[in-house]
């Protein structure tokens, strides 16, 4: 039989964006990128780095979407990020903003939670997607930026650490539901437990969970469960 074609490498990410926005006239640029969107339980969490000119320099290696990246990897990036970053925050709103509001006003919020804890406003901001969420003046969605772009890709492994470590926490509080491993993504163990034991107070209720809706799997998932 013929042998599978090897998997070309994901590009690296670059400063193409920013530096656009910087030629512009723009002196301080966001990058933005929410993670949690399509989870069953625990919020969704924003994360908002801030960029000046100049700060290119000393930018960790190996920095990629955050769901191109094992949780291992991801780990071992993190303390370099905060520390190169300097100016991050991650918001988050919270399972029941995420039923209350629904997710995109849910994501604003925890955008700006982020930069309320920063105290400082972008003149720009780069986001991941097709459509502002964030109700910025000088919003740049651009489709795969967390993926493109170097520093949407750095907010998304800072966002994506900070959610997973809280929902790992909460695990022993619900053992049955397996956090620590699905982060409140779908996963059979998850689906299991919400079967046998219901939804916890992790959970967002406005969409339901219940074990047999395999048709609507796809409704829930819009980034790939944590390795």
């Amino acid at each position: 039989p013929a042998r599978p074609a090897p998997r070309r490498p994901s590009p690296r990410p670059t400063w193409r964006a920013v530096e656009a926005l910087f030629a512009e006239g723009f002196a301080l640029v966001a990058a933005v990128d929410e993670v949690g969107r399509g989870a069953w339980a625990g919020p969704v969490a924003v994360g908002v780095v801030l960029v000046r000119p100049g700060r290119r320099r000393g930018a960790p290696a190996g920095v990629r979407d955050s769901k191109l990246l094992a949780e291992p990897v991801r780990e071992r990036l993190f303390a370099p990020l905060a520390a190169w970053c300097g100016s991050y925050a991650v918001g988050e709103a919270s399972p029941e903003e995420c039923d209350e509001l629904g997710m995109t006003l849910a994501q604003r919020v925890a955008c700006h939670r982020a930069l309320e804890h920063l105290g400082e406003e972008p003149d720009a901001l780069i986001l991941d997607g097709k459509w502002d969420y964030t109700g910025h003046r000088a919003a740049r969605p651009i489709i795969d930026a967390d993926a493109t772009c170097y520093p949407v890709a750095a907010a998304s492994v800072l966002a994506k650490v900070t959610r997973d470590r809280a929902m790992i926490a909460h695990a022993s509080r619900f053992p049955a539901y397996g956090f620590e491993r699905n982060k409140g993504y779908i996963s059979p163990e998850h689906r299991r437990a919400v079967a046998r034991f219901g939804m916890t107070e992790l959970h967002r209720r406005r969409w339901s969970v219940a074990p047999d809706d395999s048709a609507g799997d796809e409704k829930y998932i819009d980034e790939e469960p944590p390795s």
